[in-house]
């Protein structure tokens, strides 16, 4: 995967008809360093941004966005500059609401990533399967396939993770009934609903 250069994007751009509908960005999302995988498989559009990727990641795992988060591509980090995470790490980190993903030259089997939460540090990988030409009769961004339910928000990270599940397992553990409290009463790591995936994603959408 190549850097991103804009000059040469926009020159193809030029090239491209207005009336020509979108590519569709087939991607696979995984969050590292948890198994069984938890995993989502994502319809995009190529005009989407960055900052939009975000939101539609958000939703599809259901994370609740109380967190800063980056993504990663081809070496050079992306971010809302709100968060002032250049300032404070003193690096050039670029604007990802200024970035479209069809600017980057993926090809299949590429990857990126993007972190949420920089404490819990809940990184995902983002496959690159294939491009797709758009359906006029199909809702993007979707999604088609997936796995698992997502950890808790700021239960420690991936071994904060694996703690809390033997806890509410194990009936005689010293703080099941306190993890258990802290969730809300249950917490199904396997439950995974691809219409509720969907109307979070499209609630996402119109928000945005």
């Amino acid at each position: 995967m190549q850097k991103f250069d804009k000059n040469d994007y926009t020159a193809r751009m030029k090239s491209v008809k207005v009336e020509s509908a979108p590519e569709i960005y087939q991607l696979k999302i995984t969050l590292l360093e948890i198994k069984p995988v938890i995993w989502r498989r994502l319809l995009v559009s190529e005009q989407t941004t960055l900052s939009g990727l975000h939101r539609i990641i958000q939703a599809a795992f259901d994370w609740w966005n109380y967190h800063l988060h980056l993504f990663e591509i081809a070496g050079v980090r992306y971010s809302q500059p709100e968060f002032e995470i250049a300032e404070e790490w003193d690096e050039d980190i670029k604007n990802e609401k200024r970035f479209r993903l069809g600017w980057f030259d993926f090809g299949k089997g590429d990857k990126f990533y993007y972190e949420y939460d920089f404490g819990d540090s809940w990184r995902h990988e983002i496959l690159f399967e294939r491009m797709l030409s758009s359906e006029r009769t199909v809702r993007y961004p979707k999604c088609v396939d997936g796995a698992r339910s997502r950890p808790p928000e700021d239960v420690g990270g991936a071994s904060g993770y694996k703690y809390f599940l033997e806890a509410i397992k194990k009936p005689a553990h010293p703080a099941h009934e306190e993890y258990l409290e802290w969730a809300g009463g249950a917490f199904d790591a396997e439950y995974f609903s691809l219409d509720e995936t969907n109307e979070r994603i499209r609630k996402a959408v119109r928000q945005s």
